[in-house]
């Protein structure tokens, strides 16, 4: 089975921790790449990520741009997921229908487990 290429580009050290960790233990065939500023991971995106993980609030860059670059590079909107401690609500205010394949709120477990699902699915796809 192919590696996947995952990158999680947030700024909280510790959800990059608990997430890439997470993937490790879940999905041995995962490589994942952690990022705690948006500036650092800017020169990494491309269209080999499997899955690319973006906190939406982040010091210098706001997500949305860093969702819009990483689609101008050529990464496939049913690639990205982006995170916020914001309601689901006003994460789907924010992101059109299309433009990323999820928007995840961090702290609601119904949320986590819709994330999941997409994780299953990313690693499953050949």
């Amino acid at each position: 089975m192919k590696t996947k290429r995952i990158v999680i580009v947030d700024d909280s050290p510790a959800f990059c921790d608990l997430w890439s960790n997470f993937i490790a233990e879940r999905y041995p065939i995962a490589r994942v790449e952690r990022y705690t500023h948006p500036y650092d991971a800017l020169p990494k995106i491309d269209d080999t990520i499997d899955l690319l993980i973006v906190d939406l609030e982040m010091p210098g860059m706001d997500g949305k741009k860093f969702v819009d670059y990483a689609r101008q590079k050529g990464l496939s909107p049913r690639r990205i997921v982006v995170t916020s401690s914001h309601s689901a609500e006003e994460l789907h205010e924010r992101f059109r229908i299309g433009e990323t394949i999820a928007v995840i709120n961090k702290t609601e477990a119904k949320q986590q487990e819709a994330f999941l699902m997409i994780l299953d699915s990313v690693m499953r796809r050949t």
